[in-house]
């Protein structure tokens, strides 16, 4: 039982570590702040803001659906970016069947990016 509780000890280690140096980056730096005058808050510093600009209506306002969409397509052709990447690094393992499923992926990205396109999706006022 004692073997069992010492295999987590390096664990628990790495965790209390990793804790306290979290901690530091997030602590240090506004603790730095203060004693070098970097904290001077003022009216602007301490305005509330949404997406970059005042807000200047209720907080339960409802958003365009085009920031929706442009964050979703965003994040889908980012993933597409990512799996590219590995896929090119191990393309002489996978053969010809990984080349053909990348293709069928690329594919359909493709034909999503034209639909996404078609619909307008990507036009922005």
């Amino acid at each position: 039982m004692a073997s069992v509780a010492a295999g987590y000890l390096p664990i628990l280690l790495f965790l209390g570590i990793a804790l306290f140096i979290s901690g530091a980056f997030v602590a240090l730096p506004m603790i730095a702040s203060r004693f070098t005058g970097a904290h001077k808050p003022d009216a602007a510093k301490l305005s509330e803001y949404e997406c970059g600009f005042p807000a200047f209506e209720d907080s339960r306002a409802q958003f365009d659906v085009r920031f929706y969409l442009v964050a979703i397509l965003f994040i889908i052709f980012d993933l597409e970016a990512a799996f590219l990447y590995p896929w090119a690094v191990s393309l002489r393992g996978s053969g010809w069947t990984g080349w053909l499923a990348m293709m069928a992926f690329l594919v359909e990205l493709i034909l999503g990016y034209a639909y996404a396109w078609k619909k307008g999706a990507l036009e922005w006022e």
